[in-house]
This record gives structure tokens, C-alpha cells and sequence, in this order.
């Protein structure tokens, strides 16, 4: 789902409310300027079934929606404050989209400069260092014998091809498994921060949406599922029916949340959905700003790297053609 999207759309959503447009009328022109996708068809059959007297919970439990989305959703029309919980949707996406875009581009980069390299290092291996091998194998079978270091230098020039194959496995695998991906985003650091920043995110819209603490915490338990903050929030609603009203004394001997983490939302006390959203914007310009450290500091590592695997290949090939001269003068 494109975020900035939604979060535009969901703005829109609250102004057309706002102005006394019914639910499912605002939704049908909306996705009439929309295009066509996922998105546009979920959202009006939403509209369809709201259309027919469906009501809103039973309309939203049949769309493929985030689960945030709808729980707020039905809270707000619960409240009679749509319109608000639909503006502060809108933040939360558009956050989740600022931070979102810098995490791609944390990985796209590397990515490129990987296949660049990579269809280079297999041009140099598999095409034309066989043909200087087609040569050296003309000359040996003349009865010169074949040198060893020919053997070294073909080894040399194989082993980065192969390298960069397993090395882009890795990444597609730790991209694509989503188990392994939602563990992973909470223990990289630049992942961490941005995962840090949408559970704040989600749990302040929760709350100034009209949601319980207990109903905040339980969602966001759900949104965190096969992630290790799943059972560190299970255990923050363990302590909250112990009577442990204060974020700190929920939190007490937890290790995955940072100590910085908890004083900013405790610092807000009894307001604390406004220390949830200091936590969300705080987090999230740490997350951009440790992406932007990584990029600066990884992609020329990376170019360098995969830049002298490359040229190791040159240079072996070079040498073979040296012993091919020499030994063209030995015959």
C-alpha cells in the first residue's frame, strides 16, 4: 500500500465528511480519482456494502484493510468523530511514508550497485575468460603444459560471481520471508528506529482516537505479531491489570523498548498519548537520520568492495593473457 496515498486520501475523506457528505457518497468520488489498484477496489466495495444498509463494522470486517485502519474507524464512528479519527489517520500514514521511503532507498542502492557488479563480474567470468581459456587450451594440447598459476587465476576470476550470487540470495531471503523480515526490522538499528516510530505512531492515534489503554495495547499487540515487541507488549497489559498505571512501571525491566523510549512517553503522564506522539516524531527523525549515517557510510563501502572483486578479476585475467603471451613464446 502506498501510504502517502492513503494518508492524502484519508484527508480528503475527513473534509468531504466534514461538509456533510454520507460515508459511502465521499468514498465513491474519491475513488473515482483514484487509480486503479488494490486500494480503490477495496475501498468501493466498502462503499457498496455501506450503500446497501450494511453496517459499518461488518462492512469493514469483509475489506482487506489494515487492522489500525478499521479499528479506528469503528471507534470513530462510534464517537460521532469520524472526521478527526480519519485526520489523524492520515498523520500516521503519512509518517509511516516519510519513514518507509528513506528504508527503501537504504536498501535499493546497495541493491543496484549488487546487480551492476554483479553482471559485470559474471561478464568477465563466463564469457570472456572463456575465451582466453579456449586459447591456453589450443596451446596445451600442443604438448605445453599448462601453468599453475592459470589455475589460480581462474579460480580468481569464479569466486566473485559466486560471492555476489550468494550475497543477493541473502538479502532477497531476508526480504522476502516475512517471519524472518519482521524480526530482523527489530534488531537493525535503522529498522529499530523506524519500528520504534510507528508503534508510538499507532499507539497515539489509538488513544486520541478514543481508545482505551488496555484496547490501545492489545491492538498494538496485534499489529507486532511474530515481532519481538509482541510479548513485551503482552506484558505491558500483564502489569497494567496489576495496577501498574504509570508507562515506566509497565515497562519496568524491559529490554527491546530503549530507556530514552520510556521517558518520553512517561514524561508525559496522564497526557500519555501526547508522550506516545513526541516518541513517534522523535523516533522517526532518528530512524532518517541513521538511514541517511548507513547510506553515507555503506554504499561507498559497498562500491568499494564490490569494485575490487571486480578488478581482482581483471587483474587475473590480465596475468592469464601474460602467461599466454609467454608461453605463445616458449613455442
Amino acid at each position: 500500500m502506498n501510504y502517502e496515498e492513503f494518508g492524502f486520501l484519508n484527508q480528503q475523506l475527513a473534509s468531504m465528511l466534514r461538509d456533510g457528505i454520507p460515508l459511502e457518497g465521499a468514498l465513491a468520488q474519491l475513488c473515482q480519482s483514484m487509480r486503479r489498484g488494490r486500494l480503490r477496489s477495496e475501498l468501493e466495495l466498502l462503499g457498496d456494502d455501506l450503500s446497501r444498509g450494511t453496517p459499518l463494522d461488518e462492512a469493514l470486517a469483509a475489506r482487506r484493510l489494515p487492522r489500525l485502519y478499521a479499528q479506528l474507524v469503528r471507534v470513530g464512528a462510534k464517537s460521532n468523530d469520524l472526521p478527526g479519527v480519519l485526520v489523524l489517520l492520515a498523520d500516521h500514514y503519512r509518517r509511516l511514508s516519510s519513514v518507509r521511503r528513506r528504508l527503501t532507498g537504504l536498501l535499493v542502492y546497495p541493491l543496484i550497485v549488487l546487480l551492476l557488479s554483479l553482471g559485470l563480474s559474471a561478464f568477465l567470468a563466463f564469457v570472456l575468460f572463456p575465451m582466453v581459456q579456449e586459447l591456453l587450451s589450443g596451446l596445451t594440447g600442443s604438448g605445453v603444459m599448462l601453468p599453475r598459476g592459470v589455475v589460480l587465476s581462474a579460480i580468481n576470476v569464479a569466486a566473485p560471481p559466486v560471492a555476489m550470487v550468494l550475497a543477493l540470495v541473502v538479502l532477497l531471503v531476508a526480504l522476502g520471508v516475512p517471519a524472518l523480515r519482521r524480526k530482523l526490522r527489530w534488531r537493525l538499528p535503522p529498522f529499530k528506529q523506524a519500528s520504534l516510530a510507528q508503534l508510538a505512531s499507532a499507539l497515539a492515534a489509538l488513544l486520541r482516537g478514543g481508545c482505551t489503554l488496555d484496547d490501545s495495547l492489545a491492538m498494538a499487540e496485534a499489529l507486532e505479531e511474530g515481532t519481538p515487541a509482541e510479548a513485551e507488549v503482552a506484558r505491558w497489559r500483564a502489569r497494567l491489570a496489576q495496577g501498574y498505571g504509570q508507562f515506566a512501571d509497565m515497562t519496568l525491566g524491559g529490554r527491546l523498548f530503549p530507556r530514552f523510549f520510556v521517558w518520553l512517553v512517561d514524561s508525559a503522564r496522564d497526557e500519555m498519548a501526547a508522550g506516545f506522539d513526541q516518541a513517534a516524531e522523535i523516533y522517526a527523525a532518528r530512524a532518517e537520520h541513521r538511514i541517511e549515517m548507513v547510506l553515507y557510510g555503506v554504499l561507498p563501502v559497498t562500491v568499494l568492495l564490490l569494485g575490487s572483486m571486480v578488478l581482482a578479476q581483471v587483474a587475473s585475467l590480465g596475468g592469464m593473457l601474460a602467461q599466454f603471451l609467454q608461453m605463445l613464446g616458449s613455442v
